[in-house]
């Protein structure tokens, strides 16, 4: 059974960090890339970073680009997202994801709320 279970969100003031984490289980983590997105109230989800499946490769959305921080640690087969100088605009649930390097095949985390005051 597949799971992706994000933790860590939560109350910060702008100029703060968080880190999340989103726990895999169910699936070869090493054979899949990993992402997260962020989704704010009646906004569009939009990716913020994307790891290749060895870690060797990182991207990220410019809006976050020399602030969030992503990677991932094969033994404990979790995903990590680095998030510092948070800003009031980066408020929004944050959903971890991860697609096979090859096949058509993609799962979703439940999300973790991160609430940015200013």
């Amino acid at each position: 059974q597949v799971h992706l279970v994000e933790s860590g969100g939560g109350l910060v003031q702008a100029g703060g960090s968080l880190r999340l984490s989103c726990a895999a289980s169910g699936f070869t983590f090493s054979s899949y890339f990993m992402r997260w997105y962020r989704q704010a109230p009646g906004k569009e989800r939009e990716l913020v970073a994307h790891i290749s499946n060895s870690g060797g490769t990182t991207d990220y959305a410019d809006f976050v680009k020399g602030r969030f921080t992503i990677s991932r640690d094969a033994a404990k087969r979790t995903l990590y997202l680095q998030m510092n100088s948070l800003k009031p605009e980066d408020t929004a649930v944050y959903y971890c994801h991860a697609r096979h390097a090859y096949q058509l095949t993609s799962y979703w985390g439940q999300g973790t709320q991160v609430t940015v005051s200013s």
